[in-house]
Protein backbone atom coordinates (compact mmCIF):
# COMPACT_ATOMS: atom_id res chain seq x y z
CA UNK A 1 0.00 0.00 0.00
CA UNK A 2 1.21 3.33 -1.17
CA UNK A 3 1.92 5.61 1.82
CA UNK A 4 0.70 9.39 1.75
CA UNK A 5 3.89 11.12 0.75
CA UNK A 6 4.12 8.52 -2.55
CA UNK A 7 -0.09 9.42 -2.68
CA UNK A 8 0.88 12.94 -3.11
CA UNK A 9 4.10 12.84 -4.84
CA UNK A 10 1.55 11.15 -7.61
CA UNK A 11 -1.32 13.76 -7.67
CA UNK A 12 2.15 16.65 -7.91
CA UNK A 13 2.73 14.58 -11.13
CA UNK A 14 -0.53 15.09 -12.39
CA UNK A 15 -0.80 18.75 -11.40
CA UNK A 16 2.49 19.56 -12.62
CA UNK A 17 1.89 17.65 -15.89
CA UNK A 18 -1.80 19.02 -16.73
CA UNK A 19 -0.98 22.48 -16.03
CA UNK A 20 2.33 22.78 -17.82
CA UNK A 21 0.05 21.76 -20.64
CA UNK A 22 -2.21 24.61 -20.05
CA UNK A 23 0.21 26.74 -19.14
CA UNK A 24 1.49 26.17 -22.77
CA UNK A 25 -1.44 27.25 -23.86
CA UNK A 26 -1.83 30.36 -21.62
CA UNK A 27 1.57 31.77 -22.20
CA UNK A 28 0.86 31.70 -26.27
CA UNK A 29 -2.12 33.63 -25.77
CA UNK A 30 -1.76 36.28 -23.14
CA UNK A 31 1.73 36.25 -22.26
CA UNK A 32 3.99 34.83 -19.41
CA UNK A 33 3.52 37.82 -17.16
CA UNK A 34 -0.40 37.75 -17.51
CA UNK A 35 -0.17 33.78 -17.04
CA UNK A 36 1.84 33.63 -13.84
CA UNK A 37 -0.34 36.67 -12.44
CA UNK A 38 -3.36 34.60 -12.92
CA UNK A 39 -1.82 31.24 -11.32
CA UNK A 40 -0.41 33.78 -8.24
CA UNK A 41 -3.99 35.60 -7.93
CA UNK A 42 -5.65 32.02 -8.24
CA UNK A 43 -3.70 30.11 -5.08
CA UNK A 44 -4.14 33.97 -2.86
CA UNK A 45 -7.83 33.59 -3.32
CA UNK A 46 -8.39 29.81 -2.54
CA UNK A 47 -5.73 29.29 -0.24
CA UNK A 48 -6.62 31.78 2.25
CA UNK A 49 -9.43 30.92 4.08
CA UNK A 50 -7.26 27.89 5.12
CA UNK A 51 -4.09 30.12 5.99
CA UNK A 52 -5.79 33.22 7.53
CA UNK A 53 -5.02 32.01 11.14
CA UNK A 54 -1.86 31.42 10.38
CA UNK A 55 -0.37 34.72 8.61
CA UNK A 56 0.03 36.40 12.01
CA UNK A 57 2.29 34.25 13.76
CA UNK A 58 4.55 33.84 10.18
CA UNK A 59 4.61 37.37 10.22
CA UNK A 60 5.95 37.83 13.44
CA UNK A 61 8.68 35.23 12.80
CA UNK A 62 11.70 37.17 10.92
CA UNK A 63 12.90 33.73 10.27
CA UNK A 64 10.10 32.24 8.32
CA UNK A 65 9.25 35.62 6.70
CA UNK A 66 12.57 35.72 5.23
CA UNK A 67 12.42 32.21 3.54
CA UNK A 68 9.21 32.69 2.14
CA UNK A 69 10.19 35.64 0.65
CA UNK A 70 13.44 34.45 -0.82
CA UNK A 71 11.51 31.38 -1.59
CA UNK A 72 9.02 33.75 -3.54
CA UNK A 73 11.34 35.46 -5.22
CA UNK A 74 13.49 32.70 -6.54
CA UNK A 75 10.26 30.80 -7.52
CA UNK A 76 9.33 33.67 -9.52
CA UNK A 77 12.43 34.14 -11.61
CA UNK A 78 12.34 30.37 -12.08
CA UNK A 79 8.86 30.47 -13.58
CA UNK A 80 9.50 33.52 -15.72
CA UNK A 81 12.82 31.56 -17.48
CA UNK A 82 10.12 28.02 -17.43
CA UNK A 83 7.28 29.99 -18.87
CA UNK A 84 9.48 31.55 -21.46
CA UNK A 85 10.50 28.35 -23.05
CA UNK A 86 7.43 26.60 -23.03
CA UNK A 87 6.33 29.72 -25.15
CA UNK A 88 9.06 29.40 -27.40
CA UNK A 89 9.63 25.47 -27.41
CA UNK A 90 7.88 22.48 -27.98
CA UNK A 91 6.24 21.30 -24.83
CA UNK A 92 7.20 17.69 -25.56
CA UNK A 93 10.88 18.63 -26.18
CA UNK A 94 11.06 21.48 -23.30
CA UNK A 95 9.88 19.27 -20.71
CA UNK A 96 11.93 16.82 -20.12
CA UNK A 97 14.99 19.52 -20.22
CA UNK A 98 13.30 21.02 -17.48
CA UNK A 99 13.86 18.19 -15.51
CA UNK A 100 17.60 18.63 -14.94
CA UNK A 101 16.29 20.02 -11.63
CA UNK A 102 15.63 16.35 -10.40
CA UNK A 103 19.41 15.68 -9.70
CA UNK A 104 20.04 18.98 -8.73
CA UNK A 105 17.22 19.06 -6.03
CA UNK A 106 18.43 15.53 -4.81
CA UNK A 107 21.86 17.08 -4.15
CA UNK A 108 20.92 20.00 -2.32
CA UNK A 109 18.88 18.23 -0.06
CA UNK A 110 21.58 16.09 0.54
CA UNK A 111 24.08 18.36 1.39
CA UNK A 112 22.22 20.64 2.49
CA UNK A 113 18.84 19.13 4.02
CA UNK A 114 20.74 15.63 5.25
CA UNK A 115 18.72 13.74 3.49
CA UNK A 116 20.52 10.19 2.51
CA UNK A 117 19.38 7.58 -0.45
CA UNK A 118 20.00 3.75 -0.43
CA UNK A 119 21.40 2.03 -3.38
CA UNK A 120 18.43 0.94 -5.26
CA UNK A 121 17.03 4.28 -5.04
CA UNK A 122 20.44 6.15 -6.29
CA UNK A 123 20.36 4.13 -8.61
CA UNK A 124 16.60 4.82 -10.13
CA UNK A 125 17.21 8.44 -9.60
CA UNK A 126 20.17 7.90 -11.74
CA UNK A 127 18.11 6.07 -14.49
CA UNK A 128 15.20 8.50 -14.07
CA UNK A 129 17.64 11.60 -15.45
CA UNK A 130 18.90 9.06 -18.17
CA UNK A 131 15.60 8.68 -19.20
CA UNK A 132 15.39 11.88 -19.09
CA UNK A 133 18.40 12.81 -21.39
CA UNK A 134 17.50 10.31 -23.87
CA UNK A 135 13.84 12.16 -23.90
CA UNK A 136 15.35 15.32 -24.33
CA UNK A 137 17.42 15.11 -27.27
CA UNK A 138 15.99 15.89 -30.23
CA UNK A 139 18.28 13.54 -32.64
CA UNK A 140 20.45 10.34 -31.29
CA UNK A 141 23.75 11.97 -32.58
CA UNK A 142 23.23 15.77 -30.69
CA UNK A 143 24.22 13.27 -27.68
CA UNK A 144 27.74 13.82 -29.12
CA UNK A 145 28.55 18.16 -28.72
CA UNK A 146 27.77 20.54 -31.46
CA UNK A 147 26.78 23.77 -32.04
CA UNK A 148 23.00 23.23 -31.65
CA UNK A 149 22.35 20.60 -29.45
CA UNK A 150 18.98 21.58 -28.62
CA UNK A 151 16.08 22.64 -29.87
CA UNK A 152 14.62 26.37 -29.65
CA UNK A 153 13.56 27.59 -25.64
CA UNK A 154 15.96 24.88 -24.37
CA UNK A 155 18.53 27.55 -22.75
CA UNK A 156 15.80 29.35 -20.97
CA UNK A 157 14.26 25.63 -20.08
CA UNK A 158 17.97 24.90 -18.49
CA UNK A 159 18.23 28.32 -16.25
CA UNK A 160 14.61 27.83 -15.49
CA UNK A 161 15.29 24.24 -14.30
CA UNK A 162 18.04 25.38 -11.69
CA UNK A 163 16.07 27.82 -10.40
CA UNK A 164 12.96 25.47 -9.55
CA UNK A 165 15.58 22.96 -8.40
CA UNK A 166 16.03 25.56 -5.90
CA UNK A 167 12.22 26.08 -5.43
CA UNK A 168 11.90 22.46 -4.71
CA UNK A 169 14.40 22.27 -2.18
CA UNK A 170 13.22 25.27 -0.41
CA UNK A 171 9.39 24.21 -0.65
CA UNK A 172 10.49 21.14 0.99
CA UNK A 173 12.09 22.93 3.92
CA UNK A 174 9.36 25.80 4.48
CA UNK A 175 6.73 23.00 4.20
CA UNK A 176 8.41 21.22 6.96
CA UNK A 177 9.32 23.96 9.29
CA UNK A 178 6.12 26.18 8.68
CA UNK A 179 3.21 24.36 6.93
CA UNK A 180 2.95 23.34 3.28
CA UNK A 181 -0.19 25.75 2.74
CA UNK A 182 1.16 28.50 4.27
CA UNK A 183 3.99 28.30 2.14
CA UNK A 184 2.35 28.07 -1.13
CA UNK A 185 0.26 31.00 0.05
CA UNK A 186 2.53 33.01 0.50
CA UNK A 187 5.09 32.30 -2.32
CA UNK A 188 1.57 32.87 -5.29
CA UNK A 189 0.63 35.71 -3.19
CA UNK A 190 4.12 37.38 -3.35
CA UNK A 191 4.52 36.18 -7.00
CA UNK A 192 0.90 37.66 -7.86
CA UNK A 193 2.55 40.96 -6.38
CA UNK A 194 5.38 40.91 -8.20
CA UNK A 195 3.95 40.32 -11.73
CA UNK A 196 0.70 42.78 -10.76
CA UNK A 197 3.73 45.83 -10.16
CA UNK A 198 5.36 44.60 -13.64
CA UNK A 199 1.38 44.60 -15.32
CA UNK A 200 1.18 48.06 -14.07
CA UNK A 201 4.56 49.63 -14.98
CA UNK A 202 4.10 48.03 -18.32
CA UNK A 203 0.44 49.67 -18.70
CA UNK A 204 -0.49 46.24 -19.62
CA UNK A 205 -3.34 45.70 -16.25
CA UNK A 206 -6.40 46.87 -18.02
CA UNK A 207 -5.89 44.04 -20.79
CA UNK A 208 -6.75 41.23 -18.19
CA UNK A 209 -10.40 41.48 -17.55
CA UNK A 210 -10.36 40.99 -21.50
CA UNK A 211 -7.89 38.23 -21.25
CA UNK A 212 -9.96 36.41 -18.37
CA UNK A 213 -13.09 37.40 -20.09
CA UNK A 214 -11.53 35.82 -24.10
CA UNK A 215 -9.70 32.76 -22.56
CA UNK A 216 -11.48 32.00 -19.35
CA UNK A 217 -11.04 28.21 -19.83
CA UNK A 218 -7.07 27.38 -20.40
CA UNK A 219 -6.75 30.47 -17.78
CA UNK A 220 -8.70 28.73 -14.96
CA UNK A 221 -7.41 24.91 -15.76
CA UNK A 222 -3.72 26.28 -16.03
CA UNK A 223 -4.60 28.08 -12.41
CA UNK A 224 -5.87 25.12 -10.71
CA UNK A 225 -3.33 22.06 -11.85
CA UNK A 226 -0.33 24.04 -11.03
CA UNK A 227 -1.71 25.10 -7.73
CA UNK A 228 -2.72 21.46 -6.95
CA UNK A 229 0.65 20.31 -8.18
CA UNK A 230 2.34 22.71 -5.84
CA UNK A 231 0.13 22.59 -2.71
CA UNK A 232 0.54 18.08 -3.44
CA UNK A 233 4.33 18.52 -3.66
CA UNK A 234 4.76 20.49 -0.72
CA UNK A 235 2.29 17.96 1.75
CA UNK A 236 4.62 15.12 0.04
CA UNK A 237 7.81 16.77 1.27
CA UNK A 238 6.06 16.27 4.61
CA UNK A 239 5.35 12.80 4.55
CA UNK A 240 8.75 11.58 2.56
CA UNK A 241 12.13 12.88 1.77
CA UNK A 242 12.17 15.42 -0.33
CA UNK A 243 14.89 13.62 -2.82
CA UNK A 244 11.86 11.21 -3.08
CA UNK A 245 9.06 13.78 -3.68
CA UNK A 246 10.91 15.33 -6.08
CA UNK A 247 11.82 11.73 -7.98
CA UNK A 248 8.49 10.71 -8.29
CA UNK A 249 6.60 14.16 -9.08
CA UNK A 250 9.39 15.01 -11.79
CA UNK A 251 7.67 12.03 -14.21
CA UNK A 252 5.19 14.95 -14.80
CA UNK A 253 7.27 15.88 -17.37
CA UNK A 254 6.61 12.44 -19.16
CA UNK A 255 3.07 13.00 -19.00
CA UNK A 256 3.35 16.70 -20.44
CA UNK A 257 5.45 15.11 -23.25
CA UNK A 258 2.60 12.88 -23.68
CA UNK A 259 0.11 15.75 -23.93
CA UNK A 260 1.77 17.01 -26.19
CA UNK A 261 2.34 14.11 -28.71
CA UNK A 262 -1.06 13.16 -28.18
CA UNK A 263 -2.95 16.00 -28.49
CA UNK A 264 -0.72 18.24 -29.57
CA UNK A 265 0.64 16.39 -32.51
CA UNK A 266 4.12 16.97 -31.73
CA UNK A 267 6.75 14.51 -33.27
CA UNK A 268 9.18 12.02 -30.73
CA UNK A 269 11.88 9.66 -32.08
CA UNK A 270 12.46 6.27 -31.05
CA UNK A 271 15.02 7.10 -28.62
CA UNK A 272 12.47 9.59 -26.78
CA UNK A 273 9.99 7.34 -26.58
CA UNK A 274 12.27 4.84 -25.22
CA UNK A 275 13.51 7.37 -22.84
CA UNK A 276 9.94 8.07 -21.49
CA UNK A 277 9.68 4.49 -20.92
CA UNK A 278 13.09 4.26 -18.69
CA UNK A 279 11.55 7.13 -16.42
CA UNK A 280 7.82 5.49 -15.90
CA UNK A 281 9.51 2.29 -15.26
CA UNK A 282 12.38 4.12 -13.13
CA UNK A 283 9.91 5.93 -11.05
CA UNK A 284 7.01 2.71 -10.76
CA UNK A 285 10.52 1.45 -9.29
CA UNK A 286 11.07 4.19 -6.66
CA UNK A 287 7.30 4.21 -5.53
CA UNK A 288 7.05 0.78 -4.99
CA UNK A 289 10.51 0.49 -2.29
CA UNK A 290 9.35 4.05 -1.03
Amino acid sequence: MLNTGIIFSLIALLGWGIGDFFIQKTVRKIGVWKSLFFIGVFGFIFLLPFVAKEIGPIIRQPDSLYLLLLLAVIITIASLFDFGALKEGKIAVIEPLIGVELPITVGLSILLGGEHLNLIQGSLVILTFFGIVLTVTKQKSHLHYQRKIFEKGIFLALIGAIGMALTNFLIGYSSQEISALSTIWFVHTIMAAVCLIYLLVTKQVKTLVDDLRIFPGIIFLQSLFDNAGWLAFAFATTYVSISIATTISESYIVLAALLGVFINREKLRTHQFLGIILVILSILGLSTIS
